[in-house]
């Protein structure tokens, strides 16, 4: 519960937090509140929180502070000193510079796998034969499912030991239109779209635009799906992503993740003119995570990212489809 709530209050935009928000962020791990107040009691000793004494305490024992002040400062000490021992102890073929930017809970989720890929680096190097996901999968951490049902390559991606790992994939191809005029490019760009309702509304105009390809990302599968992609367009040159998907969490997840593994941008122009449309309420249900979030909007305009913040606050989204074809034929155009 403690990486929970400290990698909450990491991605936290406010000086301070209300304690009955400190419940809702520890209410779905299942602890007593006994365990939730010795926790939040102890952030307190390591000074990460700090009471804030005009708003009292609470009378229910061990009394906690109705309200507390974050200190960034020692949040970020504390998992930056984490992160380095851990560098100390891993295989030296283990990088963990993707972990810095992300939130403390993705370390801590990963950690057990971190050890034994260690593990098998330091006993048999690293590999030099190819072979399928499950067999490599079972190799590596003992669960040959790791792979293609878990997050294995995500987090192989993460760590950038994937290629080293000499996998064969075992997703789905991509399902994408190459414009083969453009083939002798030295500079390729590729634009991913989330739907096949905007695929197949942007395909006809992909020999007017300056991309070499349009590729369908089919939500998430697109994140195991890039594994095939250098096999299916073997183009040398610089490659260059952009992604276009529904504006909301979810979208802007798949996003993120994608990202930690190509260097694929939000296709700003399209999001850009979904936002002049009424967003819809809808898709509750969906996961927040605030610093895939933060990363998306640096991309955009100070106007749009406000028009973004204040649509999720709301509990709106907006849907790739607001876009009709024509629209979207002329945005890629004149990109």
């Amino acid at each position: 519960m403690k990486e929970v709530i400290t990698s909450y209050l990491l991605s936290y935009s406010r000086k301070t937090i209300a304690l009955e928000e400190l419940e809702n962020i520890a209410q779905g791990e299942g602890k007593s509140y006994l365990h939730f107040a010795e926790l939040i009691l102890e952030l307190e000793e390591d000074g990460i929180l700090e009471c804030v004494k005009a708003k009292g305490r609470t009378i229910k024992k061990p009394q906690l502070a109705y309200s507390y002040r974050i200190n960034q400062a020692i949040l970020k000490d504390e998992h930056f000193n984490r992160l380095q021992r851990a560098r100390s102890v891993l295989h030296k073929r283990i990088q963990l510079d993707r972990y810095f930017q992300l939130p403390p809970v993705q370390f801590e989720q990963d950690q057990p796998y971190l050890q034994k890929i260690s593990e098998y680096l330091q006993k048999n190097n690293l590999p030099q034969d190819r072979v399928p996901a499950p067999e490599r999968s079972f190799e590596l951490i003992g669960d040959e499912k790791w792979m293609t049902d878990g997050s294995g390559v995500e987090l192989l991606k993460r760590i950038s030991l994937w290629d080293e790992m000499r996998v064969i994939p075992v997703a789905d191809p991509l399902m994408l239109a190459v414009d083969v005029s453009k083939r002798e490019n030295s500079i390729h760009f590729h634009l991913i779209v989330e739907n096949k309702t905007t695929y197949q509304g942007l395909l006809p105009a992909l020999r007017d635009t300056e991309f070499t390809t349009l590729i369908y990302g089919s939500g998430r599968k697109i994140l195991r799906g890039m594994d095939h992609f250098h096999e299916q367009v073997p183009l040398t040159g610089q490659h260059h992503f952009y992604y276009f998907g529904d504006l909301d969490l979810e979208g802007i997840n798949i996003w993120s993740e994608l990202s930690e593994s190509i260097d694929a941008r939000p296709a700003i122009p399209f999001y850009s003119a979904c936002l002049t449309y009424a967003s819809v309420a809808g898709k509750r249900n969906h996961r927040r995570v605030e610093q895939a979030l933060a990363n998306f909007l640096k991309y955009m305009s100070d106007e749009d990212k406000q028009k973004v913040r204040e649509m999720f606050e709301k509990g709106h989204y907006l849907p790739q489809e607001v876009l009709k074809t024509n629209v979207l034929q002329d945005l890629w155009r004149n990109w």
